[in-house]
């Protein structure tokens, strides 16, 4: 298969040689491809306004806020960083398959961008794939950030008129991995380094975990419906597992020479403690009288530079690259608030293709492909690899999803 140069329907990432010892693991029914499924991105100016309505489709999103979002891309030349953040990730996902001897071939699809998910399950019918396990580019359970992209998976079968005849799985919400823990807790170590040569105490750091904002009753009804009442911080899942992940990321980092303090009590002034911190949101969209997740990082700065903060620490713990909501919202937007309140901003990055990641996200498909024990460190984790009935649903209609209990695919 040849696509023309700069565009593409799909792409398969050729493998190396198979071994004999991947073909004796192989499970019944056998996984036979994988798929690395993501948001996707505008690849030029020309694609930002399409690419957007096809985000907000059905949404009711104004289209003033469609404009402003758009020059967000237009200053960045109309290409969104995603895309060729997902081929660096095929790259060195494909790297470390060859590494354990795992012969799958590996696609790509995006739910909004070239190459859609539809055009990509198409070419692996064509070469003759089955039964096929996807990797998100998304972390965590909401309607947003997993449902939706089931939704999308089975839309594709139905358009393709390839349901039944491709079984899709989807490798569970990794939150709680090592492997996407490790990145995080490593740049948190590095930015309070940082802060500690330019001589700024501890207790004049703030830490911010920072994730998209999505609706409230979004995040209320995210998660299985059976275990929503134990959810920590009133959000559902999604709240409860990021909450999670910031604690396991300062666990990291006072494990390896920093004593956590609590921030109600105890010194946190000194090189060794870890600053006090607190989940903040981003990115918001959507009809303005609808209520979303709060604090916005940019009134959590406001805030903190209020109580007498001299440096910040922003972590974009809801995001897996750094692309434009990222690099838009906290390098730009978010740099300029601090700027302007005289706080010293550092970002941590994303995990992109750091090793640990990309270890982390083969480890996840060995779960289900060699039958790998699932590593999790948090109290949530690991998180069931198949959704419960009801769990994030699509408040505005029901549409089938695959891999989950109540899947029509």
């Amino acid at each position: 298969m040849t696509a023309p140069a700069g565009r593409s329907r799909s792409v398969a990432v050729p493998v190396a040689p198979a071994t004999l010892a991947a073909r004796e693991a192989a499970p019944t029914p056998p996984i036979d491809a994988l798929l690395l499924v993501s948001f996707g991105g505008p690849e030029g100016p020309d694609d930002v306004m399409p690419f957007l309505e096809r985000v907000t489709c059905g949404r009711g999103v104004p289209r003033e806020r469609l404009e402003a979002v758009a020059h967000h891309y237009l200053a960045l030349g109309g290409v969104s960083p995603i895309n060729e953040q997902n081929r660096a990730l095929l790259r060195a996902l494909r790297a470390e398959l060859d590494v354990r001897g795992v012969e799958l071939p590996l696609y790509w699809g995006n739910r909004n961008s070239d190459p859609f998910l539809a055009a990509t399950i198409s070419d692996m019918h064509e070469d003759g794939h089955a039964t096929v396990l996807a990797i998100t580019t998304s972390a965590y359970s909401s309607y947003s950030s997993c449902r939706q992209y089931r939704e999308d998976l089975a839309g594709a079968l139905e358009s393709t008129g390839l349901a039944g005849r491709i079984l899709i799985e989807k490798i569970r919400p990794y939150f709680d991995h090592p492997g996407f823990l490790e990145p995080i807790a490593r740049g948190v170590r590095d930015a309070l380094e940082e802060t500690d040569a330019a001589g700024i105490p501890r207790s004049l750091v703030r830490v911010f975990f920072s994730t998209h904002s999505i609706p409230v009753s979004m995040a209320e009804t995210s998660g299985p419906p059976d275990r929503r009442a134990t959810f920590e911080g009133g959000g559902g899942a999604y709240v409860a597992q990021h909450l999670a992940v910031a604690r396991a990321v300062l666990q990291r980092v006072a494990a390896s020479g920093a004593d956590e303090t609590n921030p109600a009590a105890g010194d946190a002034s000194g090189p060794g403690a870890v600053p006090s911190w607190s989940l903040v949101y981003q990115s918001r969209s959507g009809d303005g009288h609808v209520p979303w997740l709060e604090p916005d990082v940019n009134d959590a700065l406001r805030a903190a530079a209020g109580e007498g903060m001299a440096a910040a620490i922003v972590i974009p713990i809801g995001f897996t690259s750094d692309h434009v909501e990222v690099v838009w919202d906290l390098d730009h937007e978010a740099a300029e608030t601090a700027a302007e309140l005289g706080i010293r901003l550092i970002r941590v990055p994303t995990p992109g293709t750091d090793r640990a990641f990309v270890r982390g996200l083969v480890d996840l498909l060995d779960e289900r492909i060699r039958g790998a024990a699932a590593a999790s460190e948090t109290p949530l984790g690991p998180w069931p690899g198949v959704c419960a009935v009801g769990c994030c649903p699509n408040l505005r209609r029901e549409l089938p999803a695959v891999a989950g209990a109540d899947s029509a695919f």
